[in-house]
C-alpha cells in the first residue's frame, strides 16, 4: 500500500521507518528516526548500476536479485527486529523498484507494510519547500563570547520558539566551533533535520534563531531560509569584553595546546603575524584569557562590520553583564511583545 507523504509524516510517530536505500545513500542524508535496512548495499547498489549501463533493465533486475538472495534471510531477520510485530512504513529514493521489493520480501515473512509514494525524493522536495514558506523569525546577535546560545535555551524555557542552528550543525559558528561537539552531518542531513523543525512548530508564532552566516562549520544553510534570515529583524546583546573573554575560557581554554594552534593558524592572516605570535606565546604560557582577548581582535573587528552593514533591522539592544539568562530573556520577551 502507498501512503502519501502528509500520512507518512502523521504515521512515523506511531511505527517504524525502515529506509531501504544503500548505507552511502543514507548517510547522506535520512528521514529523522529512520532506520537503515539496505536492500542492497554499496557495492551491490554499484555492481546493478553498472549492470544497467552495460546491459540494461532487464539484466540489472537479475542481477540485483542474485546479490540480494544469499543475504535475504539476514534482511529479514533485522527487520523482525525493529518490527516487533508492527507495521512498518518503508521508503527507497523514489518509492519504486527497492521498497516495493523489500515490502513484498517481509510480506512472505509476515511483517505488514506501507510505501511512501514518491520517496526520500518528496521527502526532500518537500523540505526545500518549506524553506521557501516565510517565517516570523528574530535574530539574536553579539559580539562572540556574548552567550548567545544560553540566552536561547532560557527563551526556549521560558515558552518561546527556537530553533538551534548551531546544535543541529554541531558547530558553534566560529573558526573554534567544532571544539568538543560530535562530527558535523552532511549538508543535507542539517537541512533534513531543520525541515523537522519547521514540520514542529506554530509558524504563526516569532522564532528565535542567532544570527549566522550561511556556513556553520562546513554545512549550508538552505538558500532560501538564508534570504529569509537576511531580512529578518536583529536582537543584540551587550556583554562586558571580560564576561566574553571569561566565558571563551570556559568554553575552550582545556583545548589541547597543538589543536587549538593549528585553528588559530586558519584565521592567521585576519588576525595579523603579530597578533598570531602573540597569541601563540600566550598559550604556550597557559594564558587562555590573554589569549582570547587577542583573537577578539579579529572576531569583534568582523562583527562591528557585520552589525554596521544591517542597522536598518536592528530592532533593540540589551545589556546583560551578569545574572541568570533567564533575566534577560524575560526583558526579550516583554520587549519584542510590545
Amino acid at each position: 500500500m502507498q501512503l502519501s507523504l502528509p500520512d507518512f509524516l502523521t504515521l512515523r510517530h506511531q511505527l517504524p521507518v525502515v529506509d531501504v536505500r544503500s548505507e552511502r545513500e543514507f548517510d547522506e542524508g535520512h528521514i529523522r528516526a529512520a532506520l537503515n535496512v539496505p536492500l542492497l548495499n554499496n557495492g551491490e547498489r554499484h555492481r546493478v548500476g553498472t549492470t544497467y549501463k552495460q546491459q540494461g533493465q532487464h539484466a540489472a533486475i537479475r542481477e540485483g536479485f542474485r546479490l540480494v538472495g544469499p543475504r535475504l534471510d539476514a534482511i529479514i531477520q533485522h527487520t523482525e527486529e525493529i518490527s516487533k510485530g508492527r507495521e512498518l512504513l518503508i521508503h527507497c529514493w523514489r518509492g519504486g523498484m527497492r521498497s516495493n521489493n523489500f515490502a513484498q520480501f517481509v510480506a512472505m515473512a509476515g511483517i505488514r507494510s506501507r510505501v511512501l509514494q514518491g520517496g526520500y525524493k518528496t521527502y526532500r522536495q518537500a523540505a526545500l519547500q518549506a524553506f521557501q514558506q516565510p517565517l516570523k523569525l528574530i535574530l539574536l546577535t553579539g559580539f562572540t563570547g556574548s552567550g548567545k546560545t544560553e540566552i536561547l535555551q532560557a527563551l526556549r524555557q521560558a515558552g518561546e520558539l527556537v530553533i538551534d542552528l548551531e546544535g543541529l550543525a554541531h558547530h558553534r559558528g566560529s573558526a573554534f566551533g567544532g571544539l568538543f561537539m560530535p562530527p558535523q552531518p552532511t549538508t543535507e542531513q542539517f537541512q533534513n533535520e531543520l525541515f523537522e523543525e519547521i514540520l514542529s512548530i506554530d509558524k504563526s508564532r516569532t522564532i528565535w534563531i542567532e544570527d549566522e552566516s550561511i556556513a556553520i562549520g562546513k554545512i549550508f544553510l538552505p538558500p532560501d531560509f538564508w534570504q529569509h534570515m537576511m531580512l529578518a529583524p536583529i536582537v543584540q546583546v551587550e556583554v562586558p569584553l571580560e564576561t566574553r573573554i571569561a566565558r571563551l575560557v570556559r568554553d575552550y581554554g582545556h583545548a589541547p595546546k597543538n589543536e587549538f594552534f593549528e585553528i588559530m593558524k586558519k584565521i592567521g592572516k585576519k588576525l595579523g603575524g603579530q597578533h598570531l605570535k602573540s597569541a601563540h606565546e600566550r598559550l604556550l604560557a597557559d594564558d587562555m584569557g590573554a589569549v582570547m582577548e587577542i583573537l577578539l581582535t579579529y572576531y569583534d573587528k568582523a562583527y562591528r562590520q557585520s552589525i554596521e552593514k544591517r542597522s536598518a533591522r536592528l530592532r533593540a539592544s540589551f545589556s546583560w553583564s551578569r545574572g541568570e539568562a533567564s533575566g534577560l530573556a524575560e526583558r526579550l520577551v516583554n520587549h519584542i511583545g510590545t
